[in-house]
């Protein structure tokens, strides 16, 4: 479930039958299983083929470790208060080598778990975007001193694609497959 999305509440748009898949979403759904993001988004066959090159690239084919890639992606569905994806990318972030605990403290300020110096930069980074559209001079400093030109376009790239993501999930209703708050990947 996602923002202002009680569990009795229908999606707005549902996913799409099984019958009406085309080779791109059976591809995808073979790697994945069926889930409502992608048979929803896919209702919209020449956008969901692009989208699902970005979002595969940035999220099994990008140059940021795993774990800075799910603590952004997590803020970022933490700041969107989307369930769904907060649920799809928890048990990625324990793969990538995320705690329960830091998981967790992912929803609570910055100052209230005691973050390394590489987490709290892509936690900021993450905030910042959020609530400013931009990154700080101090922030930008501290992740240039770690990441390339390359991985700052794309840590900034995820955290933008996963807002949008976050948004579409929201305003579409997207109802985790399960009911509940856990999944697979998103």
């Amino acid at each position: 479930m996602c923002a202002d999305t009680p569990g009795n509440r229908s999606p707005r748009i549902a996913p799409l039958p099984q019958e009406q898949w085309d080779d791109v979403l059976k591809a995808v759904t073979d790697t994945t299983g069926p889930l409502n993001v992608f048979t929803t988004l896919a209702r919209h066959p020449s956008l969901f083929q692009s989208w699902i090159g970005l979002g595969s690239t940035l999220l099994m084919g990008g140059l940021l470790p795993g774990r800075d890639r799910e603590l952004a992606i997590l803020r970022t569905a933490h700041h969107r208060s989307c369930e769904y994806e907060w649920g799809h990318h928890r048990g990625l972030a324990l793969d990538a080598g995320l705690t329960g605990d830091e998981i967790d403290a992912i929803r609570r300020g910055l100052d209230d778990h005691p973050w390394g110096d590489d987490d709290r930069a892509v936690l900021a980074a993450a905030d910042e975007l959020h609530g400013r559209g931009t990154v700080t001079d101090a922030t930008w400093a501290e992740l240039s001193a770690r990441f390339g030109e390359r991985e700052l376009i794309e840590l900034v790239m995820l955290i933008g694609h996963y807002h949008m993501v976050a948004l579409a999930l929201n305003a579409l209703r997207v109802q985790s497959e399960d009911g509940g708050h856990e999944g697979g990947e998103a």
